[in-house]
């Protein structure tokens, strides 16, 4: 299944971080998991939504500050 990944900006609006192919494993995954790791930068999920009509799961992600 296609999923969408998006980060929640500060300012509120959304910035597309990438799209790709993901297993149903790693989809079934999302039910035990609260963080991503994309590109090395660590991100937590926030919501996700499932887009029927272009048959895609599109998730929110908010970046976790490294300090």
């Amino acid at each position: 299944m296609s999923v969408i990944l998006f980060e929640k900006m500060p300012e509120g609006g959304l910035r597309l971080i990438e799209e790709r192919t993901w297993s149903m494993n790693m989809i079934a995954a999302l039910e035990h998991v609260n963080y991503l790791v994309v590109g090395s930068l660590e991100y937590e999920t926030v919501e996700g939504r499932l887009n029927v009509d272009e048959g895609k799961l599109e998730l929110l992600l908010v970046p976790m500050r490294t300090e």
